[in-house]
């Protein structure tokens, strides 16, 4: 064989060994997946997916079918095991190359089913996140309530709270840097005593005023067509003061004044208290979402569905260990705000009159109220 011919048949050995190479090195891998469900007990499952393994298999049944792979294959990763990922997703915060090692896939592939299970968790929001709706179930609301300070006519609390997420980046990012100078979404919520969510607004950037997402907000609309009769939400300062719409007094002057702000923050409270045990459960809504922004805004909706099944099911509250710090809700306001909401209060100056004023004795003490 001459020099040209070996030389030829070199280069096409070294090519053929190449291909060989390359076929091994793209071949996939796959890494044991621990069925979760039965390796822990359930202290330690609650621990770190943040719900019971009861309220884990009704979640497999509801959204079990539209995470079913369309065709079977060896590997296919079975709906059980999407929503493992998903949970402990929003249970750690972490980056997703951290919760695809703990369920035994790649990067990409948790991403790819964080995004598919939390589109469907979302989509069960009118079946879980809704207003009690016919005069039986918002008088029981109103009741639970009445049950905490004595306000009359409350079917829910209303407020703003700052889910953080990191830069969407584009011409348009710095519309969801907050005035606390990180970026977020501020989502609007209203809950009941039980602290449910029973309507959720998760689609504005963090720059924008708590006041503004309720003015164009589907629920005010509602409200203004009367279908929550005469019953009304309770909101902090931020919101204008209406027939619907119960505000705190900047200055209370007199003894029914003073009792109509005690009750009146007492029960809003729960909207407060709300946000706090919905962000301990899913610490992923204070650590900051590193997602498509379509994708946020369903892990924010679908954090809201399992927090009120996890409810309805008493499932018990996780222990916190993320040591997180807490954040003020950001409820911000200006003075513009402020003079409107004193100068709409015939409706409020009404309930004092008609109703605070009774529990004032003739010199000037309260009488039993709370």
């Amino acid at each position: 064989m001459d020099n040209a011919n070996r030389l030829f048949y070199i280069e096409e050995l070294e090519d053929i060994y190449a291909n060989i190479e390359a076929k091994k090195r793209a071949a996939k891998t796959y890494r044991e997946r621990v069925d979760y469900l039965q390796f822990y007990d359930e202290r330690e499952f609650m621990k770190r997916f943040r719900i019971s393994k009861g309220t884990f298999q009704l979640l497999l049944q509801k959204v079990g079918p539209s995470l079913q792979a369309k065709v079977s294959k060896q590997y296919s990763v079975s709906p059980r095991t999407k929503l493992l990922i998903t949970l402990r997703f929003y249970a750690s915060g972490s980056f997703l190359i951290t919760v695809g090692d703990f369920c035994g896939v790649s990067v990409s592939t948790a991403s790819r089913l964080v995004k598919e299970t939390s589109h469907a968790l979302a989509s069960m929001a009118k079946e879980y996140i809704k207003f009690p709706f016919d005069a039986k179930e918002k008088q029981q609301t109103s009741s639970e309530f009445f049950a905490i300070a004595k306000f009359p006519k409350v079917i829910g609390a209303i407020d703003c709270t700052h889910v953080r997420i990191q830069s969407p980046g584009g011409d348009n990012g710095e519309i969801f840097r907050n005035r606390k100078g990180y970026f977020s979404f501020n989502v609007q919520a209203v809950c009941n005593a039980k602290l449910m969510f029973q309507d959720l607004v998760a689609r504005w950037p963090g720059s924008a005023h708590d006041s503004n997402i309720f003015q164009n907000s589907r629920l005010k609309f509602r409200f203004e067509e009367g279908h929550f009769q005469n019953y009304v939400l309770l909101g902090d300062s931020g919101y204008k003061q209406c027939k619907y719409m119960m505000t705190p007094l900047l200055n209370p002057c007199t003894g029914p004044e003073a009792l109509y702000n005690e009750s009146q923050i007492r029960t809003r409270n729960t909207i407060e208290r709300c946000f706090g045990v919905w962000k301990r459960r899913f610490p992923v809504l204070s650590m900051g979402l590193r997602l498509a922004t379509s994708t946020k805004m369903s892990v924010i909706v679908a954090c809201a569905v399992l927090h009120n099944i996890a409810i309805i099911e008493k499932d018990l509250l996780p222990p916190n260990e993320t040591n997180l710090v807490p954040e003020d809700d950001l409820s911000d306001y200006s003075g513009e705000t402020q003079v409107s909401s004193q100068a709409n209060s015939i409706a409020r100056t009404i309930l004092i009159e008609n109703y605070f004023t009774k529990y004032i004795n003739k010199s000037g003490c309260l009488t039993k109220f709370f």
